[in-house]
């Protein structure tokens, strides 16, 4: 018994059932999409004249879901994984520790670094393992949003390491990356003011949008990436990129900051299920356990600070 190469069963039966014209219509498409130049697929407005984005949202929502899930990493100190939109990201913490190479200590301060990197398969085309200029500068802006709330002069001579993997990459990862760090370093236990959160906005189409996603970043007209600490209002992070007028800033800074409260109920929210896990672990040991540890470091100097405010106004 003998077959023809050329025949196939599959496709014979589909072109008896009138399939193949539309297979071939989808594979063409397909093919014209990946050839396709960025500029001319989004030819349609990022905003259309209802306020409606691409994906559905409205000017001022944010993308979702928002998931963040702290301790999810067992040989790290502290850690964070957070799922904004269709960003994916890893956070592990280790330390306070002693530093290496040790000419890089201070006297005063423990040393705060932090390592922002992307994994090769994150974005559409392959990335190179080695560290771009992006991810350097990304590294530098991170830290400094995140070092005025960490008590560092509790720890002279050591070093904070946090390491910040993107495993999956659609805009903001910036700011994702901050709000997540921060979430790690807390279920690390190291001593911080506040829980540091962040979101961006930006401009499209003439409007102000909040958390842009990566078309959006891409082909709008501007971005305002803005980082606080929302017990406190501080703000640790506000770069601006493209031309906004005064009154388009002070409305892209509100916005973000209305968000920051938003996600900052879900940092917590990750660390009070931590520290719910970690009191049922030590009380079926039959261990002791102090109430103070159950809660998370930004919570416990907020309560202190309202202590202060309280015997100040009596």
């Amino acid at each position: 018994m003998s077959m023809d190469i050329d025949e196939d069963p599959i496709l014979e039966e589909a072109e008896e059932n009138g399939m193949t014209e539309n297979m071939e219509q989808q594979r063409s498409q397909i093919d014209v999409e990946d050839h396709i130049p960025t500029s001319q697929k989004e030819s349609v407005p990022l905003v259309n004249e209802e306020g409606i984005r691409l994906d559905g949202r409205k000017v001022d929502e944010l993308r979702e879901p928002i998931i963040i899930l702290s301790g999810v990493l067992k040989r790290a100190d502290g850690s964070a994984f957070i799922q904004h939109g269709n960003n994916k990201i890893l956070v592990a913490v280790h330390g306070p520790r002693e530093i290496h190479p040790k000419h890089l200590a201070l006297p005063d301060r423990a040393v705060l670094r932090c390592e922002y990197r992307l994994a090769t398969f994150s974005v559409q085309e392959r990335k190179s393992p080695a560290p771009k200029r992006r991810e350097i500068e990304l590294s530098k802006v991170i830290t400094e949003a995140l070092e005025p709330v960490v008590f560092l002069e509790k720890f002279p001579r050591g070093a904070i390491d946090v390491y910040i993997l993107v495993l999956d990459a659609d805009g903001g990862t910036r700011c994702a990356s901050i709000t997540a760090a921060a979430v790690a370093l807390a279920d690390a236990g190291i001593p911080m003011k506040g829980l540091v959160t962040a979101v961006a906005a930006g401009k499209a189409g003439g409007r102000i949008l909040l958390d842009l996603s990566d078309i959006e970043d891409k082909e709008g007209e501007g971005d305002l990436p803005l980082a606080m600490v929302v017990n406190t209002g501080e703000i640790t992070l506000c770069q601006l990129d493209g031309e906004f007028t005064p009154d388009e800033v002070k409305e892209a800074m509100k916005m973000a900051m209305d968000a920051c409260k938003i996600i900052y109920e879900k940092q917590r929210q990750a660390l009070i299920h931590r520290y719910e896990e970690i009191k049922k672990y030590v009380l079926s040991e039959g261990l002791e356990l102090e109430t103070e540890t159950l809660v998370g470091p930004g919570d416990l100097v907020e309560a202190e600070e309202e202590a202060v405010t309280e015997g100040e106004e009596e």
